[in-house]
């Protein structure tokens, strides 16, 4: 409560004083840009993701813009150390995200490397996965994919590099006939998503589809 008086919670854009458990005020909230895609039918997430692999469904939360709010919102989940927005993007896509008939067998992150996790202190992927699986009652795996390599972030570098992911992960033991919901958070140019979604492929995947936070158009 002291704390709370000191150091009040701030709308990260315009920063107002604004409740705890919120991120953004409700004036800001409305410049945040949802994607609004369905998840069942064809959206530019899913044709990027087609041209790499066979893709069943997917979807985006936000769009993500250089200079705009989601930006900031991804930021401050991954790199100011709240992994608290992970659970509030969570609530964001459940509000949004029908499975309808088609709903995963199994929610699966893109996982950090053990050095990148000891760096960070968490997966910024882990909360909102495991909130989205108590919502949808859904079962998750953080420990089905490994990371092989220890890299940069995709955002650090260029496009030469971010295409250079081969045997970056592997599979730790089959998930035979499951339709697997992939998920991470910024899609750029879909390899990470593309190598990860193979090796789930080959290792005995009946289908995959995907959901990330936001996409970068």
């Amino acid at each position: 409560m002291i704390l709370d008086l000191l150091f009040p919670n701030r709308c990260i854009h315009c920063n107002r004083i604004i409740d705890p458990e919120l991120l953004v005020c409700d004036l800001c909230f409305s410049q945040i840009h949802f994607t609004h895609y369905n998840y069942l039918e064809n959206n530019p997430i899913k044709e990027k993701c087609s041209v790499f692999f066979p893709v069943e469904n997917a979807f985006s939360l936000l769009q993500f813009e250089e200079e705009g709010l989601s930006r900031k919102i991804i930021h401050e989940l991954k790199y100011r150390n709240r992994e608290r927005v992970g659970k509030i993007l969570a609530d964001w896509t459940f509000e949004r995200l029908k499975f309808n008939t088609q709903k995963p067998d199994l929610l699966v992150s893109v996982p950090l490397h053990p050095k990148k996790l000891k760096e960070r202190g968490y997966n910024q992927l882990h909360l909102f996965t495991e909130t989205l699986s108590s919502y949808y009652t859904i079962p998750f795996d953080h420990q089905l994919i490994k990371r092989n390599h220890y890299s940069k972030a995709q955002a650090l570098k260029d496009k030469k590099h971010r295409l250079e992911s081969i045997h970056t992960f592997s599979v730790t033991q089959p998930v035979t006939g499951k339709h697997v919901l992939l998920i991470d958070d910024v899609f750029t140019t879909g390899n990470t998503v593309s190598s990860v979604a193979w090796e789930i492929l080959n290792g005995g995947g009946n289908t995959v589809s995907v959901l990330v936070m936001a996409i970068d158009i």
